[in-house]
């Protein structure tokens, strides 16, 4: 089975690695022309950056046989169509990803979205059928530290779910291609056959909160969490979403989200900038907030549910990253 990642940039690149350290047959399509190359050159420098007992050790090597392209067209020309795709661009990128993606898709190519962020099912559905559709996330930090070198730091416990809008053959075989290639390649992947949402919505919840508070008062994680306003601000963000959650048809426990998904991440990459928070501080990107905290807000209006938390976060993060070039520096 043949699968292709659009989009490897620092994501991208991880769960690439993981794959292809487990076995996979892979190829890479990234506009990044140097990372590209040197990936093909050189390889991928792959660093797992553990903690074991309170302290960090990595573990690096480099992956060999990856086959990079700056375009899909490229990709099409070398090798065919593919099996599988897996999309990790941006969520706001994803339509024109699609598109821009059309010549190495098949009649049975299965489209798989690992994005963070809501609404990546209903841009697979525009173009794909739900028989052929699979979503998820990953559960853990991502960097690219450089031109083919990226840096995984796992949370604790499950590193990523995946799993089929609505299951077919076709689904069932990628989705158990996934499993075994992410699994041997050290990943603690999970097939959710039957409830692909729930997970889904915890990993939006989880980015809601640690990536849009912390990239809004410029702290890692451990940080915002030891102060008690960074402390409420967190769990005001997980009682909105879990309340838009329930009401979009996937109940959730607010409590029971910070007693244990939200004190794993604190407790497990607490020194830690989240993508977002390295997004406005490092590189001056847009963000991902219209489809975290914004769409959150979003549902919430739709809903009747009051999300001022929600609310006020992204407007925020929308006026940062509207006015990079005219900010105070020290």
């Amino acid at each position: 089975m043949k699968f292709a990642m659009y989009g490897s940039g620092a994501a991208g690149s991880v769960f690439a690695s993981y794959l292809r350290k487990g076995g996979a047959d892979i190829i890479l399509i990234d506009r990044y022309e140097e990372h590209m190359r040197k990936v093909r050159e050189e390889g991928m420098t792959f660093t797992i950056h553990l903690q074991e007992e309170g302290e960090y050790k990595d573990i690096t090597e480099v992956l060999q046989g990856f086959r990079t392209y700056t375009t899909a067209s490229e990709a099409f020309e070398k090798e065919g169509k593919v099996d599988v795709i897996i999309y990790m661009t941006k969520a706001t990128q994803l339509s024109s990803a699609i598109q821009d993606s059309m010549p190495v898709i098949g009649e049975n190519t299965v489209a798989v979205s690992l994005i963070n962020g809501l609404g990546n099912d209903d841009n697979l559905m525009k173009v794909f059928p739900k028989e052929r559709c699979v979503i998820g996330s990953g559960v853990l930090g991502t960097a690219l530290a450089g031109p083919a070198h990226c840096v995984s730091t796992p949370a604790g416990g499950v590193q990523m779910n995946f799993g089929a809008i609505k299951r077919s053959p076709l689904t069932d075989a990628a989705c158990e291609t996934m499993l075994k290639c992410f699994r041997e390649g050290t990943c603690d992947a999970y097939w959710r056959a039957d409830d692909i949402y729930t997970y889904v919505w915890k990993k939006i919840i989880v980015n809601s909160t640690v990536n849009a508070v912390c990239a809004v008062l410029r702290l890692k994680i451990s940080e915002v969490e030891a102060d008690p306003n960074g402390r409420e601000l967190f769990r005001n963000v997980i009682r909105e979403a879990c309340a838009v959650a329930t009401a979009k048809g996937t109940p959730l426990d607010a409590n029971d989200f910070i007693e244990h998904e939200h004190k794993d991440i604190v407790t497990n990459i607490g020194d830690y900038y989240p993508s977002m928070c390295q997004d406005m501080l490092f590189n001056h990107r847009q963000t991902e907030i219209d489809v975290l905290n914004g769409k959150i807000a979003e549902y919430g209006k739709e809903l009747g549910i009051p999300c001022p938390t929600c609310d006020v976060i992204a407007q925020i993060v929308r006026t940062i990253q509207g006015n990079y070039d005219k900010q105070y520096i020290n």
